[in-house]
């Protein structure tokens, strides 16, 4: 008997299986979608010894999967990660494999571009530094600057050793004196543009006396 069920319409359970397969692939496939975007390139496990100084933002990466998850797919959610607990010092170079892209399992990666990244690390210092000043203008005629007193008078900075052993001093942002005929009190930022250097304190008092003259 078994044998009969397995023998007879034959060819109508074929191809019952085969529309089975069919749908299956055109549910599975049905809504898919392909999208190429940016994604932020992360670097974790950097030594606390070191700092990075130069490497890629972001890489180019294709990915395919549902229409709907793709449509409501976050920033946070997709990006490319490389450890680097093991890096030294100088210019390193990964190549990238899917593996590295991380990103909800119902997506696929289908390529991403470059394949190889660089990263540059430098061991990290920090040094003390004096606070100068910058002032702009003249006061009022018959008055001078007799003193400018800065407090703090200096401060830390720590970054990589090739930028930070060129560094003396740190100067306020400019200080606008001009027509001034008496002591004078500003709360000055300091003027650090490299975002790679890190500073003890953002702001500094400066104390500026002026005197009439004859």
């Amino acid at each position: 008997m078994t044998k009969n069920f397995l023998t007879t319409n034959i060819w109508l359970k074929a191809a019952s299986l085969v529309l089975a397969i069919a749908l299956w692939f055109f549910v599975m496939l049905g809504g898919r979608s392909q999208i190429t975007l940016d994604i932020p390139l992360i670097f974790t496990n950097l030594p606390p010894e070191f700092v990075a100084v130069e490497h890629a933002e972001s890489i180019s990466v294709s990915i395919e999967g549902q229409q709907r998850v793709i449509q409501n797919l976050r920033q946070n959610e997709i990006q490319a990660v490389i450890d680097i607990s093991d890096i030294k010092t100088g210019k390193s170079f990964f190549t990238l494999s899917k593996e590295n892209i991380k990103l909800p399992k119902s997506l696929i990666v289908t390529a991403f571009d470059p394949e190889t990244v660089s990263l540059k690390v430098e061991i990290q210092l920090k040094k003390t530094v004096k606070v100068k000043p910058s002032v702009v203008g003249l006061p009022e005629k018959g008055f001078a600057i007799v003193d400018i007193n800065v407090e703090p008078a200096k401060l830390d900075i720590e970054g990589p050793k090739s930028i930070v052993r060129k560094i003396y001093t740190v100067k306020t942002e400019p200080m606008d004196i001009n027509g001034i005929n008496s002591d004078l009190t500003y709360k000055a930022n300091l003027d650090i543009s490299d975002s790679r250097i890190k500073k003890s304190i953002n702001k500094v008092e400066v104390s500026i006396s002026v005197k009439k003259i004859k």
